[in-house]
């Protein structure tokens, strides 16, 4: 590839990443064109989890605006991680704007979080005001493992009503890497119908992030 189209595209991916001014016509464009926000307004992958807690999508400022009004809707957790770019500022704007509590606890599709981190997140389930909302760029993959694990975590569900939370119905797909998610529980489900164990017990006893990534990937190769 010649030299000047390789500098062009660094540039236009650069253009990509850059945050744009809060308000500004830059803003509206990435929120709504580079990150989707169009198909957003149409497809909202919304559900309820549990009583108070739902799931969809990255969220509009204005969807925000009207689940605060029609659900009483108090706090947002965001799987998407910290960002200067349209979806957290916009965001982080109509949080305070709206008197809403706003969490960041960044998650990956196809890699899994640390033993510290599974126990933050049930510490932060267990402590957030009510109605929540969880969602991830898409509210498939991250998602789906996050609502599965506050029904193993808080409501005590059994897997197979947590398992559900990661469906095909919400564009989740267990037959891509994004499968290391349904990994954890398959795992885990063997684990307690063999001794028993509640889930939190066998986070803090037995849950090895690098363990469980070598196993699914030795299963995929079979």
């Amino acid at each position: 590839m010649p030299g000047w189209l390789q500098e062009l595209k660094k540039a236009r991916a650069a253009r990509r990443r850059a945050p744009a001014a809060p308000g500004s016509l830059a803003e509206w464009w990435h929120f709504h064109i580079t990150d989707h926000g169009l198909l957003r307004l149409v497809w909202t992958n919304f559900d309820t989890v549990a009583p108070g807690v739902y799931r969809s999508n990255q969220p509009s400022p204005e969807r925000l605006a009207r689940q605060a009004r029609e659900l009483g809707l108090r706090t947002v957790l965001s799987l998407r991680g910290d960002s200067d770019l349209s979806f957290s500022t916009t965001e982080r704007a109509a949080c305070a704007r709206l008197g809403l509590a706003y969490h960041i606890f960044p998650m990956s599709a196809r890699a899994l979080v640390s033993r510290d981190d599974m126990i933050a997140l049930h510490d932060l389930f267990r402590t957030v005001e009510r109605p929540l909302l969880i969602h991830c760029k898409s509210g498939a993959d991250r998602t789906g493992y996050a609502a599965a694990l506050y029904l193993l975590m808080i409501e005590g569900a059994p897997v197979a009503r947590a398992r559900r939370q990661l469906h095909w119905t919400y564009a989740h797909v267990s037959a891509t890497k994004s499968g290391i998610l349904d990994h954890v529980l398959d795992v885990y489900e063997a684990a307690q119908a063999a001794t028993g164990i509640g889930f939190m017990d066998w986070v803090r006893q037995d849950y090895d992030a690098a363990a469980l990534t070598a196993s699914f990937a030795a299963r995929r190769r079979t």
